[in-house]
């Protein structure tokens, strides 16, 4: 089965815990503080591996969750960051975060990394506070939480040169005549299901890879048949060969169909109008073939180069070969149209997330909430003294104290973080 995209679930390591601790030593009677830090969580690493093809390992594995940093030590020892978790993934291979759409990576080159979820910093020990007013802290922070996010995960076939055309035009059976590849071949619509790719080399030794994709059929870019699941993966490729089938065995219009069949393309990405485009007129073996290539050039309003072709025969092949050759030799191998960003350097807006939001609940319970909040949350240590007074003094540099009152909180009234109630006081 080719799959190629899938919805995962990654976790990145939580940061180790710092620790309070003190020198015990005989001789050291004021030893002072000698808590470490903790370790770093490891990070979730998406790694290129050529040797792969489709996105099958994540169809039984849907989960990726790094390890945590190891906690600190006494006598100031730090805990050992985590391992980072390596997920081989094939070239070609495109993440997204599936909650916001984010662009994360887009990966073509092999052992090519990309991190996808971060590891948190371990939480730093005793020593680190320690200071001429307080030379002695009882304050440790925890590790901070890894980043868990859904991501999408999307193969895009990497090949340079994309056969399309519509249902049975003979597609799959022109791969298999100019290369090694052998596609499921038959006389019904969708044999292809999924792309094939095969090595083909020319008699001058010029090699390249070639990939027959499932046939288009109207309304394609708008996901009708196989719809996006062909176009995400002609976006690809250097060269397009539009395969059409001029002996009319199925009594199809030629030129309607290479009509329908690019304006498909153009729905989809306009761009992809620019990549270059070969005509192959194939199945020139059936006898009226000439007579509807003839009709087809008079309609023919572009000047895309038409090679004629018989699969059956071969007639035409080795001339279409050297055709495809000399425009991939024109052509950078790691540039396409494609590639070309046309909003490269220009400044997108992000609006900046608020540090925390106050909401109530029906009982009348305030209610905070934020990304900025809930991680120092996290990290304190509610279980020292001087580390719940640190986290009341962040909370109040944040604002979160005003934005209290201006919402109406009283002395005594129930202010909630996660599961956890605090009493308000003035």
């Amino acid at each position: 089965m080719f799959i190629d995209q899938v919805t995962v679930y990654t976790k990145a390591g939580n940061g180790g815990d710092g620790i309070a601790a003190f020198r015990r030593e005989k001789y050291e009677p004021m030893g002072g503080p000698a808590g470490g830090d903790g370790g770093r969580g490891g990070n979730v690493v998406f790694e290129v591996d050529e040797g792969l093809h489709t996105l099958m390992d994540f169809r039984y594995n849907r989960h990726f969750k790094a390890d945590r940093g190891q906690n600190g030590m006494s006598k100031g020892k730090h805990g050992r960051n985590a391992e980072h978790l390596v997920v081989p993934v094939p070239p070609g291979t495109v993440v997204t975060d599936a909650d916001t759409g984010e662009h994360i990576a887009d990966l073509t080159k092999h052992e090519e990394q990309a991190i996808v979820a971060t590891g948190g910093r371990g939480g730093r020990g005793n020593i680190r506070f320690a200071s001429p007013s307080n030379p002695a802290p009882h304050l440790s922070e925890n590790g901070e939480p890894g980043i868990e996010r859904n991501i999408t995960v999307e193969l895009k076939v990497l090949a340079d040169v994309g056969l399309v055309g519509f249902p049975s035009v003979g597609k799959s059976t022109l791969l298999s005549v100019v290369s090694a590849a052998r596609p499921k071949i038959a006389d019904y619509h969708f044999t292809t299901l999924s792309p094939n790719l095969g090595v083909v080399e020319t008699k001058d030794h010029r090699s390249f890879v070639m990939a027959d994709l499932p046939g288009l059929i109207e309304g394609a870019s708008e996901g009708v048949g196989l719809g996006h699941q062909f176009l995400r993966h002609i976006e690809r490729t250097r060269v397009i060969v539009h395969v059409l089938d001029m002996g009319r065995v199925e009594a199809r219009d030629p030129y309607e169909d290479y009509m329908q069949v690019n304006e498909e393309l153009k729905q989809y990405n306009e761009r992809l109008m620019d990549l270059p485009q070969i005509i192959v007129a194939n199945k020139m073996d059936v006898p009226e073939a000439e007579e509807h290539l003839k009709e087809f050039k008079e309609q023919l309003t572009d000047d895309r180069p038409i090679v004629p072709i018989s699969t059956v025969t071969k007639d035409g092949i080795q001339k279409l070969l050297f055709k495809i050759a000399d425009l991939l030799d024109d052509i950078p191998e790691d540039e396409t149209i494609l590639d070309q960003e046309e909003d490269v350097g220009k400044y997108v807006y992000k609006e900046e997330k608020k540090p925390f939001e106050v909401s109530r609940d029906s009982s009348g319970t305030f209610v905070l909430t934020g990304d900025e909040l809930e991680r120092l949350f996290q990290m304190t240590d509610f279980t020292q003294e001087e580390s719940v007074q640190r986290f009341s003094r962040q909370l109040r540099g944040m604002g979160v104290d005003e934005e209290l009152r201006k919402r109406g909180v009283e002395d005594g009234d129930i202010v909630r973080i996660f599961d956890f109630e605090f009493e308000f006081i003035e």
